[in-house]
Formats: structure tokens, sequence, C-alpha cells
């Protein structure tokens, strides 16, 4: 194999750390060689704690986050082009997640090779212990990041400044992700469990978030990618497939694996899941630390790694001079989303904003293709944040959520169907969705296929939003059927056939301002019928303005005055009201939900207009996508390929 020291462009190694703690700033190795810098385990600490803000970026939940069942680009520019795999032009080409996890790893590397070898007290040692664990976990998941995306690629273990050659040709990733799975191993022997309080904050790893990631990257090491004959450069397109690597045996191994380590979680009973879904994410947004949330992408501050999140995934907050600033947000929910929830899942109005917020703090009800991601919202934040696009709301990188139904899914591959463990931690999932309510959480499958699926399901509905659903489709192997699948279903709401016949066509709702910490999860709205219009007493211009699906000429919503009676019954006019009821007049918004606040030049959810039948948003969504093509990332020319001679010639075979 050969060795890689240009994969960063970076051979300096920094320690820094820009994250909810405190952490001291440490010189560069062009100040301090590593002898000094690991003397203590107080600045090995440091070295250590260096690595983490290169393991998430601004990718990860912007244009990587796009592109699937859950959410699809606002804009109009590079980022609209990645989420709808058009991977070919020169600005569309990703390499951000790819360098800085690199940089990551040789942060990390220089600590695995000097942590071993540090003089200290025995008081000291499973301190120092604990640290090598933590970079071993960084370098696995720094890994699984990369393979997920780029597939097979540059594997170094070694620090740059001990190599000898500068350029390095792709690894096999099974080889790779085997690489991981031992780190992760050796790591969790390593580390401390959250209870022993040697680490006090999610945003660093421990016993638990490693077993954790260890099932996560054995459920990738075990399942689907686009593959192709790395024996011959350049390669050779007619190679390329989608397949699980061909050693059945290491693939029930890595199930094995998979099911063991989320067991340890779960038997260890120091995670669990809150009962409010919405806490999950309050908690993010406020630096609140809970059972659930096992990993955390620590954000804060001006210096901390311009990530982000709230801002490009965030909720529609209109001008940077009111209460909230100025928010994109620079994605959507897919339209469809929505329906997927079934009635009382508490989960939907966390996922899916129906709201964006004006420059003084009301609000403004969204429509279907308008509504923004409710995960990453500013106003459930204690303040403004750093600047208005520097929210300083910490990502989810692990929840125990994922860890019961990775649990489900490794016990249903290695049985050939769901045992009972994997259906109790599969309806521990459902059962919290629902408050609990076993009433409504369905019949939950009993056969391998009929399962697969609703994990497939479920965990759409549970971990949306947090970076994991482009890959997940991925591993499975149905990326290009699912997307293609969920075009469809996009053109049968836009109809209003199906299951989507008896859909809202308008809401009303009336106004209200956020503020900080909002109690705020959905706004409520009434839903309009046409036959509605007379009893309001609406003019034919008024029908008209409501029916017109362009924001260019203002149409879409209308205002209108309705009554309230004291117990908050909703009347359309003061007619036919009981004699003696007190009425208030209060202001309410029609709004016609199929109309377009959101995405103004490629048109709306509205197929039958011509007006929009060239350019709408649903003909050009995944307009890019090619089974066995866009599966795994191209190489970025620039800044991937030319700065590592090792790859020369070595270009993701369908580019």
């Amino acid at each position: 194999m050969k060795k890689i020291i240009n994969i960063v462009g970076v051979s300096a190694l920094l320690f820094t750390c820009a994250s909810c703690q405190d952490w001291l700033d440490m010189p560069s190795e062009s100040k301090a060689d590593s002898s000094s810098v690991f003397e203590t385990v107080g600045r090995a600490e440091m070295a250590v704690v260096g690595a983490y803000p290169n393991i998430h970026t601004q990718e990860l939940g912007y244009q990587l986050l796009e592109g699937t069942d859950e959410a699809s680009s606002s804009e109009t520019n590079s980022k609209y082009n990645v989420s709808n795999y058009d991977y070919t032009s020169t600005s569309s080409m990703l390499s951000s997640t790819y360098t800085n996890m690199y940089k990551a790893i040789e942060y990390v590397n220089v600590c695995i090779k000097n942590i071993p070898s540090m003089k200290v007290a025995e008081s000291e040692q499973k301190k120092l212990n604990s640290l090598l664990g933590e970079a071993l976990a960084i370098r696995a998941y720094a890994y699984w990041n990369i393979v997920r995306f780029y597939g097979d690629v540059p594997y170094t273990d070694i620090p740059t400044s001990d190599l000898t050659t500068f350029s390095s040709s792709r690894v096999s990733r099974d080889t790779i992700y085997d690489h991981c799975v031992r780190d992760l191993q050796q790591a969790i022997d390593l580390l401390p469990w959250q209870s022993e309080g040697m680490v006090s904050t999610p945003e660093r790893f421990t016993k638990n978030s490693a077993y954790g990631i260890l099932a996560r990257v054995a459920l990738y090491a075990a399942g689907y990618s686009l593959r192709w004959d790395l024996s011959t450069v350049p390669y050779n397109a007619s190679t390329v497939r989608i397949a699980q690597r061909e050693d059945k045996a290491r693939i029930h191994e890595l199930y094995q694996i998979a099911a063991d380590a989320c067991k340890a979680v779960i038997t260890q009973k120091e995670n669990g899941l809150l009962d409010n879904y919405d806490e999950v994410f309050r908690d993010l947004c406020t630096k609140q630390y809970n059972e659930e949330t096992m990993l955390e992408y620590g954000w804060y501050g001006a210096n901390s790694s311009d990530v982000r999140t709230g801002y490009v995934n965030g909720i529609p907050t209109n001008g940077s001079g009111g209460t909230f600033g100025k928010g994109g947000a620079q994605m959507i929910t897919m339209p469809t989303f929505y329906f997927e929830f079934d009635e009382g899942d508490q989960r939907r109005d966390v996922s899916i904003c129906n709201y964006g917020l004006y420059t003084d703090g009301t609000y403004q009800m969204n429509t279907y293709i308008g509504s923004g991601v409710g995960k990453y919202r500013i106003n459930w934040c204690k303040s403004r944040g750093t600047s208005d696009s520097r929210r300083d709301i910490n990502f989810p990188l692990l929840r125990y959520s994922d860890v019961l139904l990775m649990y489900a899914e490794a016990l249903n591959e290695l049985n050939n169907g769901p045992t009972s463990d994997a259906i109790d931690a599969f309806k521990q999932v459902r059962m919290r969705a629902f408050k609990y309510d076993e009433s409504k959480i369905g019949t939950i499958p009993s056969d391998y296929e009929g399962f697969k699926n609703a994990i497939i399901q479920e965990r759409k509905l549970e971990l949306s939003h947090e970076s994991l659903r482009k890959t997940d489709l991925t591993r499975w192997g149905i990326l290009y059927e699912h997307l293609t699948a969920e075009k469809e279903k996009l053109y049968q709401l836009a109809n209003r056939e199906g299951k989507y016949a008896n859909v809202d066509v308008y809401r009303a709702y009336k106004g209200g301002t956020a503020v900080y910490q909002d109690p705020t999860i959905a706004l409520p709205y009434i839903s309009i019928k046409e036959s509605d219009f007379v009893t309001m007493g609406l003019t034919a211009d008024e029908i008209a303005k409501l029916n017109i699906l362009n924001d260019n000429v203002n149409g879409g919503f209308l205002e209108k005055e309705f009554y309230e009676d004291e117990a908050g019954n909703v009347y359309f006019s003061e007619n036919s009201v009981p004699a003696g009821t007190k009425l208030t007049p209060v202001t309410y918004t029609i709004l016609n939900m199929f109309g377009c606040h959101t995405i103004k030049s490629k048109g709306g959810l509205y197929v039958d207009s011509s007006e929009y039948e060239d350019n709408t948003f649903i003909t050009r969504m995944f307009y890019g996508l090619q089974k066995n093509m866009v599966e795994i990332l191209p190489f970025s020319t620039t800044s991937i390929i030319d700065v590592n001679p090792g790859l020369a010639g070595q270009q993701h075979p369908c580019y």
C-alpha cells in the first residue's frame, strides 16, 4: 500500500479547538515539536481535542443533507446542482468534507503515535488511555465520513512527518472499514463510560458513543456501495456495479458486531429516549445535554468552524435587522415528507417547521413547498447567536434512537427476520413518537422484507435532516429506485391524486409573535374548503388572488377577518352564530398550500399550467440522478486529484 502525505496540503499540526468548552490554544509544530506537546496529559488532551472541529462540515449539514426524500435545495446555484445529483460542474464538486476529515486524521495520527510512549504517573494512566481511545474513535469516524461519500480513498494511519512518499492511490473501502472497526474496538476498551465522569460533554467520545459509531460503521461495511475494479488504472467503467463485499462470512460478522455494540449500549442503561421529541433539539439549540444525544458537534463562537447549523438548514427569518437576524434557509423539506407521518406522530412538526418569521418576529405559515427544516430553529435558542450565519447550535452526530434502530436492523439481517429484541427496539422508537399511545403505532411487520422496509421508513421519520439519509439509501442499494419513486409522489401531490387526493388546498392561520426559547412547535391552522368561500363572502377578485401561485405578483394568500368566541371557536362570518354569543374579530391569513413561497425561479407544486410546466420544481427534481454513477461522489480535480499525484487517472470511472 502506498503511503500518503499531500492529502490535505497541511503538514503542521495545529492544536486548537472551538466548541462549547473553553479549550486553550496550543502552538503548531512550527513553534513546539511533538515531544513538548506530549510531555503532560493536559497538553496531550488539548492535542486530541484539537481534532474535533474537523469531524463535521458545512457540506454535511447543507449540500450533502439535501437531495433525498427529506430535503431539497431552495437555491439556484451549485448547491441546487448538488442537491439534484449534477456533480459535473467544477463549482459543484465538493471537497471540504474530504479535506477536513483528513485534517482530523492527521491530528489523531500524531496523537496515536505519541500517546502510548508517554510516561505518566499511575494515577494518570486511565486518563491517558481514554485520550488514546478518543483519538482512535475520531480516526474511525473521519474515515467513515470520507468512505461513505467517496468509496475507495487514500488511507494512512501514520503522521505525515513520518512518511517517505508524497502520494497515495485509492485503497479498498473494505480494507478501510475493517481498519475503522478495529480502531473502534480498541477505542471501546480504552474509553470510559459516560457515567464515569472523565468527559463532561457529549461533544467528545465516550465508550457509549464509540459503541454506537462502531455499530454504524459495521452496518456500512456490510452494506451495498458503488464499486469498480481497482486493479487497472484508468478504471474501466464497465466494471462499475452496486454490490456488497464478496466475503459473505465477513458480512455476517459485521452485522453481529453491529448488534453486539448496540446491545452493549442498551444493556448499560445510561442512555435513553426523552419523552418529548422536541426537547432533543431544543437542548441542542440551548447547549443542554441529555441522555438521548450521545455525540454532538460542538459549535460556538466567531472562531469556530463555520458549519452554519440553523442558518443553511434552519427556518426562514426575514431581515438581518430583526429579532432573530437573517436566516436562509437554503433548503426546504420535501413537500411529500409531511404526509409520511401518521396523524399524532410528534416528530412531524418538529422535523418540518410549518412557519417562517418576519423581521418583527411574527409568524408566516409555509406552503407545502416552503416548509423549513425544523430541528435547528433559531427561536428555540436562548439568543440570536454569534452572527446571522453562526447560530451556535450543536449538530447531533449520534442519538440513542439511532442505536435502537441499528440494533433492530442488525438483528433482522442476522436472523432473516426480526427477533423479539429487534421488534422491541423498533417499538420503543415508535412508542415515543406517539407519546406512548400503543393504539397509534400500527402493526410491526414480522417478516424480513417487511421489517427491513419498516426500518427504512422509520429511520427517515426519526433521523431526518441529521445527515444520514443519502448514504443510508446508498448502503441499502436503493438510492436510485427510492428517489425515482419519490419524484412520482411529488407529481401525485401536485395533482392531488392517490394518497394525496384529499390534502388541504387552503389553510387559514392567525398571527402571533415568536420569542427566544419559543414554546411553539407548529403554527395552528384551520382547513378551508372552496365551499367555505361563499360563507366568508370572498369576492371573485379575492379568490383569483388566492389562486395565483406566483410570489412575483404577491398571490397565493389573502388576509381576512374571522371571528372567535370566548371558547376559541372560529366563525367565518357573523351569520348563523347563536344569539348572545360574544365574538371578537380576528385577522386570519388564508394561504394556498400549493403556492410557491420559497422556490421562485423553478415553479411551485403546480403541473397543470404551461406557466410552470417547462421549468417546474418537480420536473427538475433529481435531474442528474443516474443509477450506478451518483451513489459515490467524484473527486474534485483541483482540490483532491491535483494535490495528490497518486490519484492520477483514478477519478470515478463514470465521470
